[in-house]
């Protein structure tokens, strides 16, 4: 299924984590005079410790904002479950028990289902899509706008790129393998595979392997190649799908406590939103790298299976993520707006990538043999 299909149907389509981490200059090192108060923050994500890449962006943010400031603002980076819940950063941070987190926007989807837009969507933005939309579209605004009811002013500061469909325990070969499968998916994409009969799952990273060993979950998406082969999910289930139709290009984002920020001086807020630029643009060239990679060894060295999803699976996907993502933009008048505005920015961006991309890309593969 083809995303300028589904786009013509009206649709918008729609961690390295060491406990009291200090990053950066140590404790005692010269701080910048003037408009840099010296002082330590707490961040708080909801990755795994000792994850690679989604950790190493929180990580790799707060040495940033570490490092930018001459060590007067000094990071400390807690893993999921070390100071609060994965699932609690978010409030955390809105009631100042921390000053920053780390995570995936499309969590805090039970605060309003806006916040899916600002990570992904099922067939919505790729990586630099996402950036465009939200750096020039008019997103940061509506990002802006939306968490500071939360009090929390918001950044993005990572993407993934482009994930993968998931592990299965046993191949699909229609739509009917579906139903009945429990798949640990959150955000908007687990409503979606409610609705073609499967039962979704939301559980942290941190939990995933366990529940495919113990059968309570019967296939997973987590993020990619990279990541994945570093939880072992190859070893509970064999067969790798692609594409994943629900994170096309997922953006992670800082969340700043809103009185911390709006208490900062302009020298201070350029630090740590110049860190958060820094690490997002980082991290797709990283994810990339490493996911190539990843893949190689995934089949090579584990025996594992890539799938394509089916067709008739991918059509069901599609329409009912048209379906999700138009109903949940009546919710409420910011869902709405932020809908139509990623709408606008996405078809934008779809037409240019039609006459810049897509027959340079052809071209390439049948020269090259790709």
């Amino acid at each position: 299924m083809k995303r300028r299909q589904f786009l013509k149907g009206g649709a918008i389509g729609a961690a390295g984590l060491a406990t009291g981490c200090e990053c950066g200059v140590p404790a005692g090192g010269a701080a910048i005079p003037g408009s840099i108060e010296s002082r330590e923050l707490k961040m708080v994500t909801t990755w795994p410790k000792d994850f690679p890449g989604l950790g190493t962006m929180a990580e790799r943010t707060a040495q940033f904002i570490t490092e930018m400031s001459g060590g007067a603002l000094r990071v400390r980076v807690f893993a999921a479950g070390e100071l609060v819940g994965a699932f609690e950063s978010f409030d955390a941070v809105a009631n100042g028990a921390a000053d920053l987190y780390h995570g995936a926007e499309y969590y805090w989807v039970g605060k309003s289902p806006a916040f899916a837009y600002f990570t992904a969507v099922p067939f919505g933005m790729t990586a630099n899509e996402i950036m465009a939309w939200t750096e020039f579209g008019g997103g940061q605004e509506l990002w802006d706008e939306l968490s500071s009811r939360f009090n929390i002013k918001p950044f993005a500061a990572g993407n993934t790129g482009h994930q993968m469909g998931g592990w299965f325990k046993r191949e699909i070969n229609s739509l009917e393998d579906m139903r009945g499968l429990k798949i640990r998916m959150p955000g908007l994409g687990g409503e979606v595979l409610r609705r073609i009969g499967a039962s979704a799952v939301a559980i942290s990273g941190g939990e995933i392997y366990q529940a495919l060993q113990s059968g309570a979950i019967d296939a997973t998406e987590w993020v990619g190649p990279w990541n994945d082969i570093a939880f072992g999910l190859y070893r509970e289930a064999k067969y790798y799908y692609w594409p994943g139709f629900h994170e096309p290009g997922a953006q992670l984002g800082v969340g700043v406590n809103l009185d911390l920020w709006e208490g900062m001086t302009l020298q201070e807020k350029s630090i740590i939103e110049g860190a958060c630029h820094r690490a997002n643009h980082l991290s797709i060239a990283e994810y990339i790298h490493h996911n190539a990679v990843a893949l190689e060894q995934l089949v090579t060295d584990h025996g594992v299976q890539l799938r394509q999803m089916p067709d008739d699976v991918m059509r069901a996907l599609a329409r009912e993520s048209k379906n999700v993502l138009e109903e949940t933009a009546q919710t409420d008048d910011i869902t709405g707006r932020i809908f139509e505005s990623y709408k606008t920015s996405l078809a934008r961006s779809q037409a240019w990538s039609g006459i810049s991309d897509e027959p340079y890309m052809n071209i390439r593969r049948e020269i090259f043999s790709l």
